[in-house]
Order: C-alpha cells, then sequence, then structure tokens
C-alpha cells in the first residue's frame, strides 16, 4: 500500500491545499540566486526517502558539490503534512532551494508567483539532463509546454489488470479493442463475474475511466486544452462521448450493483479480483504492491495486466498511457545557489540512483533503466511498465493532478455524479464547461 499512499493521497491532497494566495516571492537562505552555502531540499518522508538521503550524501562528497560550493541538506515532512509544510514554507523566508512535487497542477500556484525556475534551457543545453530521462515522463510534468521538474522517484502507469485464472477457465484474452472489451464483459456477466472491481467509495479510481477514454477517443490534445486552463475543452466532443461509454458501462453492470460501496483503501476492489468475484481492475501500477501484500500467491502466480484497449474509431493511440508519470524535484528561483541545486538534479539520472530505485521496488525513468531492471522485485512487471512508458508517443498526468487546483474538487465531484447517476452525460460537460 505503500505506492498507493504516495501516489493517491498527497497526489489528490496537494493540489487542493496550494492556492496563490499567501504565496510571495520570498526564497530561501539568502535569496540571492548565487552560489555558495548549504541549500535545503524538501522531500515527502515516506519509507521510500532513503533513496534520496543516499542521493544527498552522494552528492556532498562528490567534485560537483565542490565545484558548486555547496552542499545539500534533506528536510523530511511527514506523509499526510506535506502538502501543507511546503505551502506554507514557499510563503515563508525559509522556503525550500528544491522541494518534491507531483509536477501539472500541483505546482501551477508556485509557477504563477514566479516561485519556479523554468528548467527548460538548462535541460536542453545539459546532456545529463536531456538524455538522462524518458521525454514522456519529463514533458508530462510541464506547464504550458515549460520544464519546471526532474524526474526523481518511479513511474506509476495505469494499467488494466486482470484474474488470468479466471481469463483461463472462459477462454478469454485480454481486450485489446472496446469491442474485444464489451464481449468480455458480456461473456463474465452470463457467468455471473462481474467485470470490473471499481472502488466506488473513493473517487479516484472512476477519474482513471474517464482519463483513458477521453485519450482513446479524441487523443491527447483534448485534454492538453484542459490541463491549460481553457474550460471549452471540456466541451469536446470526445469528453461527452466518454462520459456516455461510463454511462453505458454502469448501466451495463460493468462494475457490478454495488460498486459505490466498495473501498479500494480498505482493500475491497483489490479483494474482488484475487478472489475471482471481478475478473479485471483498472488501477495504477501499484495495484501489484498492493495484491502482493494482501494475496501475495494470487500476486504471483494469477495477476495478469495489459494495456488499456484501443477505442474503435477513436483518435488515441493505444501505446499512450496516464497515470503518474513520476514525482519531481523542482527549483525555488531564489534559491540561495543555483548551481548546487542543478547540479544535484543531475544525480536523478545517474547508474547509483537508478539502482536505489530499482531496489527499493521503483521502475524508474531514466533512460538507462532497462537494462538494469533483471534485479527488481518482479522484472518481468518492471519491464512491462518501463515499455509501456518507453514507447508511448503521450503519458497524461493524472487530472487531479494536472488541473488548476481550483478545479480539483468540483471536477471530481461531477465524476462521481456522473457514475452514480445522479447527472447525465450532457449535465457532466455542462458542469465542467462552467468551471472557473
Amino acid at each position: 500500500m505503500e505506492s498507493y499512499s504516495r501516489r493517491w493521497f498527497l497526489g489528490a491532497g496537494a493540489t487542493t491545499l496550494i492556492s496563490a494566495a499567501g504565496l510571495t516571492a520570498c526564497g530561501s537562505g539568502s535569496g540571492s540566486g548565487g552560489s555558495g552555502g548549504t541549500i535545503t531540499a524538501m522531500v515527502y518522508g515516506d519509507d521510500a526517502v532513503k533513496v534520496q538521503d543516499k542521493a544527498v550524501a552522494r552528492f556532498n562528497a562528490s567534485a560537483a558539490a565542490k565545484q558548486a560550493k555547496g552542499k545539500v541538506k534533506l528536510q523530511r515532512i511527514p506523509a499526510s503534512d506535506y502538502p501543507a509544510k511546503l505551502r506554507t514554507a514557499m510563503g515563508s523566508p525559509n522556503a525550500p532551494d528544491v522541494f518534491f512535487n507531483w509536477g501539472g497542477g500541483s505546482i501551477m500556484a508556485y509557477k504563477e508567483a514566479n516561485q519556479l525556475v523554468d528548467l527548460t534551457d538548462t535541460i536542453k543545453s545539459d546532456s545529463v539532463l536531456s538524455k538522462g530521462f524518458l521525454p514522456s515522463v519529463v514533458a508530462a510534468g510541464a506547464l504550458d509546454g515549460h520544464e519546471y521538474g526532474i524526474p526523481m522517484r518511479g513511474m506509476q502507469p495505469v494499467l488494466l489488470f486482470f484474474n488470468k485464472t479466471l481469463f483461463a477457465e472462459h477462454k478469454l484474452t485480454p481486450p485489446t479493442t472496446w469491442d474485444q472489451l464489451l464481449d468480455t464483459n458480456a461473456k463474465l456477466k452470463k457467468a455471473g463475474i462481474t467485470p470490473f472491481a471499481l472502488g466506488g467509495v473513493e473517487i479516484w479510481p472512476e477519474l482513471m475511466w474517464l482519463e483513458y477514454l477521453v485519450d482513446r477517443i479524441g487523443g491527447p490534445q483534448v485534454f492538453d486544452k484542459i490541463r491549460n486552463g481553457d474550460t471549452s475543452g471540456w466541451g469536446d466532443p470526445a469528453v461527452l462521448k466518454a462520459a456516455q461509454t461510463v454511462k453505458q458501462l454502469v448501466d451495463d453492470g460493468a462494475f457490478g450493483k454495488g460498486f459505490s460501496s466498495v473501498s479500494y483503501n480498505t482493500g475491497g476492489a483489490p479483494a474482488m479480483l484475487a478472489k475471482g468475484k471481478a475478473a479485471m481492475h483498472l488501477m495504477g501500477s501499484w495495484e501489484y504492491s498492493t495484491q502482493l501484500g494482501k494475496f501475495p500467491d494470487f500476486a504471483k502466480k494469477e495477476l495478469g495486466w495489459c494495456a488499456f484497449p484501443k477505442f474503435d474509431g477513436g483518435a488515441g493511440d493505444i501505446r499512450n498511457v496516464v497515470g503518474n508519470p513520476c514525482n519531481y524535484w523542482s527549483v525555488n528561483a531564489r534559491t540561495s545557489n543555483k548551481d548546487a541545486a542543478i547540479a544535484f538534479l543531475r544525480d536523478c539520472a545517474s547508474e547509483e540512483y537508478t539502482k536505489d530505485l530499482i531496489a527499493n521496488g521503483d521502475v524508474p525513468t531514466t533512460t538507462i533503466a532497462e537494462k538494469m531492471l533483471d534485479s527488481s522485485p518482479n522484472p518481468e512487471f518492471a519491464k512491462f511498465q518501463y515499455q509501456l512508458v518507453q514507447q508511448a508517443p503521450n503519458f497524461t498526468l493524472s487530472w487531479d493532478q494536472a488541473v488548476n487546483p481550483d478545479w480539483q474538487q468540483p471536477m471530481l465531484t461531477e465524476i462521481n455524479k456522473l457514475f452514480v447517476g445522479k447527472s447525465s452525460p450532457e449535465q457532466f460537460v455542462s458542469a465542467l464547461k462552467g468551471l472557473k
């Protein structure tokens, strides 16, 4: 569950807690933007922080730190406190020089308050940074085409998981097209099996369906318009078609009758898949570690995974993925030592950093990672994820992290209303077009 908590609890919380109000241009240290002295790196303090601990120790002992005349001090913030503590710190004279974030909407207010270093030209002119990471991941954390973050943890794409035993018993194969998915649904329902587990108590599992459907139907440009602040993008025909498709799935019983009372957080949805009550589950890649923790035999022998299918007649590429591309380090525009900050970021592309992430069970987003994944806890699963993201023309950041923070909760509310039948597809579109 650790991967789950990293992505969703804080991913959702971060966007709701940040607003431009109260953010000032105050920086850290001397606020000079020059060189010299120790800089602070504020990080989300979960179990995975040991990777960043080692990175800091390695950097502080390096020639790069000596050349930049600076060292890094890691500032760990307890998980549940991180978004609020970051917001408060960024509005104070003691703001961190470098800080952990989720990219997209989670840093929008800091960008608008001119608190971020635009790293676009730095990345382009630095061979380590420009060639060190998968391009779709770097682009996914950007805002308005400008890059403000360097990937610093593992990828978490959303995948279609399935119960291999059920599929074998009913002579089914993982669907690659929407028509195949609907045919599979019909066969499963005839056998008395719910096609898809869905944790409807929480809203974010429902969000994943719309993310993929909008991409597959209209292509990534539809959501790109929305994430860049244009609410008219919600009026794109692909959004309405996606909402209509969701309604058809719900009405057809694809998620069962009681999905709105099933929880992911407390293990209800994963248990449905593991116990054969549901055949499939659309979920982030952390589903593997969740199943391994709760149902280890199932995870090792019966859990299968595949890409989200192509939507027949849709404009989206089946290779596109959605989810949490990565977590990022961003640099405060008022850092006391920009040279040291950039030098520290370069370590994230190193072989040592990549090895440490793999040892922690992550799938790194570095370009050198693939050849090193044999040492992963599950090489087959790690390589599938890596190749999926490596080949993806586009990786859409989860909507609740990518959109304007002020839109996040209203958007999630409307998604839930659509799924539980309190809103029609047309009302869903109209409500989102009205966001301010």
